[in-house]
């Protein structure tokens, strides 16, 4: 009754079928460990922003590699911004997603080791290459608060550390880079600035990183197993199509040999 099921047709079908199923398991674990990845993510955002400040050099320092648990960590830094040295970031978005610029101005601290902070963000001008209008850092001694980021790398951000730039334009906020630009003791990472904020709303200080949402990957998970679920179930209503079809065939076939016997 099911020999058909041996088949060439039929038993590429049901190898196939075979293959689909652990591969749809398998992408849907995929999601489920990025979502995961998101919740966790999500908690250590929301718990270093909600944690006490502390001092830029108490977890930081020359060369040093921020960590993942560290990423977002609210710090502090004391000194005096060096305006002269401030170089912009080409090709940053606002809250609303507009191109511009971040400005990154190295604050001095006392000791003469440099602390990188990203001040924020300004639009450009009509000449995409010329240096942008940027406020004034604040002068004198100022104590700054913000978020703790680590150095950006084209192989962690993707982001192409072009050459032939203009003057005072990079791509990537690097320590290391900048430490040779301004040839000074400059702590690894940098401060994305929260406070204080500019009088006038300029550069735009950068919004929190987004820790509500979780995405759609539990979704997708469970839209990949329902999947592999339903492999199974779609091969034995084919069978049993395939079976039906057969059996009317026979039996047309059947009622075409016997009605010349009868007449």
């Amino acid at each position: 009754m099911y020999r058909f099921v041996l088949t060439r047709q039929w038993v590429f079908l049901t190898l196939m079928a075979l293959a689909l199923i652990p591969a749809m398991i398998k992408l849907g674990f995929w999601q489920y460990h990025r979502h995961e990845h998101r919740v966790t993510q999500n908690q250590l955002i929301e718990a270093n922003l909600r944690a006490e400040p502390v001092p830029m050099t108490a977890i930081t320092s020359p060369g040093h590699r921020v960590p993942r648990a560290d990423f977002w960590r609210a710090v502090t830094a004391t000194g005096t911004y060096d305006s002269a040295h401030e170089v912009v970031v080409r090709m940053r978005t606002d809250n609303d997603d507009k191109v511009g610029f971040h400005v990154l101005t190295p604050l001095v601290l006392a000791d003469g080791r440099v602390v990188l902070v990203n001040r924020g963000w300004v639009p450009g001008g009509d000449d995409p290459r010329a240096y942008p209008p940027v406020p004034a850092a604040p002068a004198g001694e100022v104590t700054v608060t913000g978020r703790l980021k680590a150095d950006e790398t084209s192989g962690g951000s993707g982001i192409k550390d072009r050459k032939g730039l203009p003057d005072r334009q990079v791509m990537l906020i690097n320590s290391e880079q900048q430490a040779e630009y301004l040839g000074r003791t400059v702590l690894g990472g940098y401060l994305e600035l929260t406070a204080p904020k500019p009088a006038d709303g300029s550069p735009e200080t950068i919004a929190d990183p987004d820790h509500d949402s979780i995405g759609p990957h539990m979704a997708y998970a469970v839209q990949w197993w329902l999947f592999a679920a339903a492999v199974p179930v779609g091969w034995v209503v084919l069978v049993r199509r395939e079976k039906r079809e057969r059996e009317e065939e026979a039996a047309r076939a059947e009622a075409s040999r016997q009605e010349p016997a009868t007449a």
